[in-house]
C-alpha cells in the first residue's frame, strides 16, 4: 500500500466511533479519512459533492445505509461496519452493486455475554434497586427490603444461539442453569434443548435472554403471547436490538404485574426510554453500552484496519458478511 500521505487510500467515515489514540495514529499512517459528521449541509449533498470516488466506507449501527445514500456513492465497493447487526443496511441494494461488507464479527461476543449475565444477576438479586434503596436513605428508615431470587439452577432460554448466545450459554453452565434455545436452525453439536418457536421456549423457562439479530423475521419476536407465556415471574434480558421486543406490550405487562422483571441495554426508539420503566425496582436499564470496553474497541480497531487493508489489497475481508 502507499506510504506517501497524498497517495493513501481514502476512507469515508459516516458515523464516528470511539477512536483510542493508538488507533487514530495507526489509521492515519495507512489511510486518509473523510468524515461526514457534524455537517452544515445535508449528508446527501455532502456525499454527492465530496464522495463520488470513495470506494470504502466505515460506519456504525446508528447510520442507515439506504438506497438513497448508496445512490450518492457510485464508486463504493466496500462497507466496514463497527457493529455486528445488519439491520441498518439495504442488503439487497448492496448485493446488486457488488459491495462487499465486513462487520464486527465476534469482537463483542464475550463482552456482551458478560453484560447479559450482569443484567440478569442485577434483576434477580435486585442489586441496582438495593443501591437506590441505600443511597436514598431508605435503609435507615425501613430495614425491610424485598427478597431477591437466585440465578443458580434457573431455567433459561436463549433466543439466538449464535456467537453471543453461545458465550452466554457457557457462562450459564457455570451457574448450573438449565439451558435451552431457539434459533433459525437446530444445532446438532449443542447439548441444550431446542424449541422451534419462542412461545414454546417461553413455556419451558423462567428467563429469556435475547441475543439474535434484528430482521423482518425477528421484529417484535417477543410479543404479548410470549410475555404471557413466560408469566408473572418471568424475566426478559435484551442485549440484541430494542425492536426484538414489543416495547409497549412489555411496559403494560410490567405495569400490570404480568411480568417479573426486565434487564434492557437496548430500546425501540433510542435514546428514548418509556417513562414507566424508570422507577420500577424490577427493571434494570443501561444505555446500549454492552459492547463498550477498552478491550473490545482495541480488537475492533484492529479488525477495521485489517478489513480495509484486505480490500485495498484485493483480498477477502477478514469478517466478510455472506449474502443469503
Amino acid at each position: 500500500m502507499a506510504t506517501n500521505p497524498e497517495e493513501l487510500p481514502l476512507v469515508l467515515i459516516l458515523k464516528p466511533f470511539p477512536f483510542i489514540p493508538s488507533f487514530q495514529e495507526k489509521f492515519s499512517k495507512k489511510f486518509k479519512s473523510l468524515k461526514g459528521t457534524d455537517l452544515s449541509i445535508p449528508v446527501n449533498d455532502f456525499l454527492k459533492k465530496e464522495c463520488q470516488s470513495v470506494k470504502t466506507l466505515v460506519c456504525g449501527a446508528k447510520f442507515a445505509l439506504t438506497k438513497d445514500i448508496l445512490d450518492c456513492l457510485p464508486s463504493l465497493g466496500c462497507i466496514v461496519l463497527t457493529c455486528v447487526g445488519l439491520d441498518n443496511i439495504d442488503l439487497d441494494e448492496c448485493k446488486k452493486r457488488g459491495i462487499v461488507i465486513g462487520n464486527a464479527d465476534t469482537v463483542y461476543s464475550e463482552d456482551v455475554a458478560d453484560f447479559a449475565i450482569g443484567l440478569l444477576i442485577d434483576v434477580l438479586r435486585r442489586i441496582s434497586s438495593g443501591h437506590r434503596f441505600v443511597r436514598s436513605g431508605l435503609w435507615s428508615i425501613n430495614t425491610e427490603f424485598p427478597l431477591a431470587s437466585k440465578l443458580s439452577g434457573k431455567r433459561i432460554g436463549i433466543v439466538g444461539l449464535g456467537s453471543i448466545g453461545s458465550e452466554v450459554a457457557k457462562r450459564l453452565v457455570a451457574f448450573n442453569c438449565i439451558i435451552s434455545y431457539t434459533s433459525r436452525n437446530k444445532k446438532p453439536s449443542v447439548p441444550f434443548s431446542y424449541y422451534s418457536n419462542v412461545v414454546d421456549l417461553a413455556s419451558h423457562n423462567d428467563v429469556l435472554i435475547l441475543t439474535c439479530e434484528l430482521n423482518t423475521q425477528t421484529f417484535h419476536i417477543i410479543d404479548k403471547d410470549v410475555m404471557s407465556t413466560l408469566g408473572k415471574k418471568g424475566i426478559i434480558i435484551n442485549v440484541g436490538r430494542g425492536a426484538l421486543v414489543d416495547e409497549k406490550e412489555m411496559v403494560q405487562c410490567l405495569v400490570q404485574g404480568e411480568l417479573g422483571g426486565v434487564g434492557l441495554d437496548v430500546f425501540e426508539n433510542e435514546p428514548h426510554v418509556p417513562e414507566e420503566l424508570i422507577e420500577m425496582g424490577n427493571v434494570v436499564l443501561t444505555p446500549h453500552n454492552a459492547v463498550e470496553t477498552l478491550e473490545s474497541y482495541t480488537d475492533l480497531h484492529e479488525l477495521v484496519i485489517s478489513n480495509l487493508e484486505a480490500f485495498f489489497s484485493n483480498k477477502p475481508l477478514l469478517s466478510l458478511v455472506k449474502y443469503e
